[in-house]
């Protein structure tokens, strides 16, 4: 039997065995062997037991974790599917299982928190999906909405909205052959995602008799979900921003049975029981689990003064969509791509395909419930039968006709949810691809790396009318007019611009108009998203568009006066520095290497998305956790990269080798002829 894996210049991954259970085997070794503490630690969080090693700083997740009962619905799908997907996945799961000791012996951390090896469920693979995208859907922000409406009328959520997720999002296109140099399509694009060390995507190649796909896969997960190329098809996606989570107000109360729920046909029973989270260095403490026929109580209970449940398609439906990704990687062309997303469900996505014989699609993914248009605003009274889910809308679709873009924004995915990303990166990568034709994937770095901040004009065009201003400032007033509004790492000009943005949104936060906005109760795991300096700042176009009773002119003035008062600013990329998440802190670089310049250049309205908090730091959490190109003439024409390197162990020579690579947008070529690769 055939059973080997190969590597390339960049230690990737190249998998190749005699069947797709004898693959998915060899791939569940090969994540553990270069990923093992970054899937031990998802597989943790998706139980809910994170604090036991790390700490206290952990207990908030687990709490949410156990209450929104994860684990639970992700055994509950696995015991749903089919008998070969069900053999599928468990295959991996025994790949990972006999790898994964060998690879935690790797892996620092594991010694540094005393973290110890527990084998993995058959359902593991599907628990971690569900915690990396049990936030995807944003249901934090009816929340926020109704923090708005409680203090400043329901008018008011409008202004707050910042028309985009802050943790997720894409962006993805698709030139026909029509555009392209060689007849045939392009597909490109990067996820934004947080940056991750490790990072969140791998790459990789799965090769067996049966097919041979090339693309992104999530450590932990078997096969190819998001971003794939077969040779014969390619396919792409972006988060869609639909709205699919529904939170309800609860009405609780004890009895002498346990606990009971206001429903539409009066009191019913709701199951309860409770769990004990483990703390490092201190006693556990229990948490009460409750479920209403709504969903599970993520917010109070019956002993506070309110409970808040939250109702999400898998919990539902007993489905993930799990049984479409070895579908996937037996497409032989868009067709098939299109069949097998009919079975998928969370998250939402935009999904753009193409295949060798000329096949486009443009189509969306998964279970948005059709329900009263209050839910997907802001938390509803369970007790109302309006507000319950009533079927599914279909997905939308579209007829490909030239170029076809995703970015999160109001498009395609329109009645779907309710915020989207705002349009300047969806219009500028139309405007970049309808300027011309004869593209290649040598090209697509320009698009990918493009810096033009469309966003600029709402702080940039009032300096005009600003009067009454000191020298320096009208020096800097000058300049920032002159400004090509690109974000560029070398930039000082970009870098006073985010230096005005940041002093203006600390001001509006300031406010007498919406100070009372920080004034939140809620417990920790929700209180990130209710804070009041990150929505200004994500909100600010809106917020200067409105007609709040705030001088906008007076705050902008101050605003610049402070910043050309200081010494001159260095460059963007001086500020603007990556800094991707850890589970524990720790170096990115062993202490006997060259330090690497982590400057970006981009924000979080450019193509070249790299997002800080504009109101607190110019540091960058989030960007593109992957960049690809897809060429469909040739696939070996076909490039990618990730923000740090293959292996996720600190010391690996492929631990951050495509960093510089990364910084720079450009994109490492594909090798698969077989003979240029080294076994191991």
């Amino acid at each position: 039997m055939c059973v080997k894996v190969y590597r390339d210049h960049w230690g990737v991954p190249h998998l190749r065995a005699d069947d797709p259970l004898s693959l998915v085997r060899l791939q569940g070794r090969n994540v553990a062997t270069d990923r093992a503490w970054q899937i031990e630690t998802q597989r943790r969080k998706s139980l809910g037991t994170t604090a036991a090693f790390l700490g206290p700083d952990a207990v908030a997740w687990d709490t949410f974790a156990r209450q929104a009962r994860l684990a639970d619905t992700a055994e509950r799908c696995f015991r749903a599917l089919d008998d070969d997907t069900r053999a599928w996945i468990g295959a991996y799961v025994a790949g990972v299982n006999e790898a994964l000791p060998a690879g935690a012996a790797r892996a620092p951390e594991f010694a540094k928190t005393g973290l110890t090896l527990k084998e993995w469920e058959p359902w593991t693979p599907l628990g971690i999906w569900i915690a990396a995208h049990i936030l995807f859907a944003g249901f934090p922000s009816k929340l926020w909405r109704e923090q708005v409406a409680l203090h400043l009328g329901d008018d008011a959520m409008g202004v707050f909205t910042s028309e985009g997720p802050h943790t997720s999002g894409s962006n993805g296109w698709m030139v026909p052959g029509a555009l392209t140099a060689t007849g045939t399509a392009l597909i490109a694009g990067d996820p934004h995602r947080y940056v991750e060390s490790p990072g969140v995507y791998q790459q990789i190649r799965l090769a067996c008799p049966s097919y041979d796909v090339l693309g992104l896969a999530v450590p932990g997960v078997p096969g190819i979900a998001h971003f794939g190329h077969t040779g014969d098809v390619a396919w792409a996606i972006t988060n869609a921003a639909a709205d699919y989570q529904d939170l309800y107000e609860e009405q609780l109360r004890r009895t002498t049975d346990g606990v009971e729920a206001l429903g539409p046909d009066g009191w019913e029973a709701a199951t309860v029981h409770t769990e004990s989270v483990e703390i490092a260095g201190r006693d556990a403490i229990a948490v009460e689990v409750i479920e209403t026929a709504r969903g599970p109580v993520v917010i109070g209970g019956p002993d506070f003064a309110r409970g808040v449940s939250l109702r999400y398609p898998p919990r539902v439906t007993g489905r993930l969509g799990f049984e479409v990704l070895p579908l996937l990687l037996q497409a032989t062309d868009v067709a098939a791509v299109d069949e097998a997303l009919e079975g998928w469900v969370e998250p939402v996505n935009v999904v753009l395909a193409a295949d060798t014989a000329g096949g486009l699609l443009h189509r969306t993914a998964g279970l948005v419930p059709r329900r009263d248009a209050e839910n997907q605003l802001r938390v509803v009274p369970a007790w109302e039968r309006k507000h319950e889910w009533d079927g599914w809308i279909p997905m939308p679709r579209a007829t490909v006709d030239g170029v076809a873009v995703m970015a999160n924004a109001r498009d395609l995915a329109a009645p779907l949810g309710v915020e989207f990303a705002a349009p300047h990166r969806f219009r500028r990568i139309r405007e970049l691809l309808t300027a011309r034709d004869g593209w290649t994937v040598e090209d697509m770095p320009t698009i990918h790396t493009d810096t033009w901040l469309g966003s600029a004009g709402s702080i940039i065009d009032p300096l005009r009318d600003l009067a009454e201003l000191s020298p320096e400032a009208v020096e800097l007033c000058d300049r920032l007019l002159r400004w090509d509004r690109r974000m560029d790492a070398t930039s000082t000009t970009a870098s006073s611009y985010a230096a005005i943005r940041k002093a203006l949104s600390r001001r509006i936060t300031a406010h007498p108009a919406v100070a009372a906005l920080d004034d939140v109760d809620a417990t920790e795991m929700f209180l990130p998203y209710l804070d009041l300096l990150t929505h200004v700042s994500f909100a600010l176009e809106n917020l200067l568009a409105s007609d709040l009773a705030i001088d906008f002119a007076a705050l902008l003035r101050e605003s610049l006066e402070e910043v050309a008062a200081r010494t001159p600013r260095g460059p963007w990329g001086d500020t603007h520095q990556l800094s991707p998440v850890q589970v524990i802190r720790g170096p990115l670089f062993t202490r006997d290497e060259p330090p690497i310049d982590l400057g970006l250049s981009g924000d979080h309205h450019c193509v070249w998305s790299t997002s800080s908090v504009p109101g607190t730091t110019d540091l960058t959490v989030r960007a593109s956790a992957a960049r690809y190109a897809w060429d469909l003439r040739d696939r070996t024409k076909s490039g990618w990269s990730v923000p740090l390197g293959a292996s996720g162990v600190l010391g690996d020579q492929h631990h951050h080798d495509q960093l510089p690579l990364w910084l720079r947008g450009e994109l490492a070529p594909i090798v698969t002829d077989w003979d240029q690769l080294t076994p191991e």
